[in-house]
């Protein structure tokens, strides 16, 4: 009777030895460095994320996960690019004397597409803008 052998056999047969292994495996654990020396060599040019895992002993989802925390942490790490506003305190009032200060010019949107300077102004219908902006778009982009 084989090991695979289910039927019923009316004779008794002896009494096989069963190992039990209780406990799961031992997780292994990576250092930094070498997590970051595998993700570079993912990273490099031509390379196939499986077979990079596959050379280092690792599982692609692992790789893929390392390189996940890696990209997270990278973005944490990286401070927001604000520049600082220097406000000049206004002049409280106009002297009596001087004239009323000239109209301010209308706000102007200028645009440089494919090295065509482009000027949109208030007055501007939003269809036409529009469709100028599109006319000037590069090929093949949405």
């Amino acid at each position: 009777m084989s090991g695979l052998d289910f039927t019923l056999d009316p004779k008794p047969s002896p009494v096989r030895r069963i190992e039990v292994i209780t406990g799961g495996g031992v997780r292994r654990h990576w250092s930094d460095e070498y997590k970051a020396q595998v993700i570079e060599a993912s990273l490099a040019p031509g390379a196939v994320v499986s077979q990079v895992a596959r050379r280092h002993g690792l599982s692609p989802q692992q790789l893929f996960t390392w390189r996940r925390e890696a990209r997270q942490r990278a973005q944490a790490n990286s401070a927001p690019s604000f520049v600082p506003a220097v406000l000049d305190e206004a002049p409280r009032g106009a002297p009596a004397d001087s004239e009323p200060a000239a109209k301010a010019p209308a706000p102007v949107i200028e645009v440089e597409v494919n090295g065509t300077h482009v000027r949109i102004w208030p007055e501007a219908e939003p269809a036409l803008t529009t469709a100028v902006l599109r006319a000037l778009r590069p090929t093949g982009t949405r």
